[in-house]
């Protein structure tokens, strides 16, 4: 079968993903920046950090000396930010965009020379639906998404010629601890924002009724089973996915009212 290696599988999607495809008799490796205190894991995980690309080469070199080979790259690394763009310490800012972006090139970087010399390979990036447009308060988790969007359409033409496939997997709301982990501006009494506590409420709830992280797992085991993966992939509820249809047909304006209607701006 198949050897998948998952970056930050330790909780919320990344562990879905996992099981699910060990489940179905892949050789599944992850990584956690902790793995140590990771507990009750079905499948090994391994140190990584994706903000060192010494951490990231140990690692892919750990897989490599086990199986020999990583057929199927999931880049799921990556954390949330929350906040209004003139609070957000620019230094937060960085480093969303170090995990959400940088961090998952230096992982292809350091896979595709394997990929290469076995003449086949895949790699799905988790990106996100909120990646296709500006959401309030969600500006650099948007933005850092978006970009890594853009970075794998043009990835996936580079290596073609290679036999390697990359495709982005942008995924709605799903019910994970992803709340308690990402980096948030406080709510201050003496904001100009007065209205961030509100919608801080409204994201955090969706969280919450999402749906099951499985089907994420359902889904990523369709595309390694897919000879040919589609560039972009949207999976969850449906309002989530039809939010990317509206903004492609209705006029800016109209969309941005509806979105500010519904984060009670």
């Amino acid at each position: 079968m198949k050897i998948i290696l998952i970056t930050g599988a330790s909780s919320g999607i990344g562990k879905a993903i996992g099981e699910f495809l060990h489940n179905k008799g892949f050789t599944v490796y992850g990584t956690s920046r902790n793995p140590e205190k990771v507990v009750n894991s079905v499948f090994p995980l391994i140190a990584l950090e994706v903000c060192s690309v010494e951490s990231i080469q140990s690692a892919i070199a750990k897989v490599i000396s086990i199986s020999g080979r990583i057929d199927v790259l999931i880049n799921n690394a990556g954390v949330g930010i929350l906040g209004p763009l003139e609070e957000i310490p620019t230094e937060e800012i960085r480093n969303n965009f170090e995990t959400n972006l940088f961090g998952p090139i230096e992982v292809m970087k350091a896979v595709l020379p394997h990929m290469r010399a076995q003449k086949s390979g895949l790699i799905i990036n988790i990106t996100s639906i909120a990646g296709y447009m500006g959401l309030p308060y969600r500006a650099v988790y948007s933005a850092s998404k978006g970009a890594l969007e853009y970075v794998t359409e043009a990835l996936r033409m580079e290596v073609k010629p290679f036999g390697i496939e990359i495709t982005n997997v942008a995924p709605g709301e799903f019910a994970t601890n992803i709340a308690a982990h990402r980096y948030h501006v406080p709510v201050a009494t003496n904001s100009a924002y007065s209205n961030y506590e509100r919608t801080v409420y409204v994201i955090n709830s969706q969280v919450g009724g999402g749906d099951d992280p499985i089907k994420m797992g359902e889904a990523i085991f369709k595309i390694i089973n897919t000879p040919k993966p589609k560039v972009h992939y949207k999976i969850g509820p449906f309002m989530s996915r039809f939010s990317i249809v509206l903004k492609r047909v209705l006029p800016d304006k109209m969309y941005e009212k509806m979105l500010m209607k519904h984060y009670k701006l």
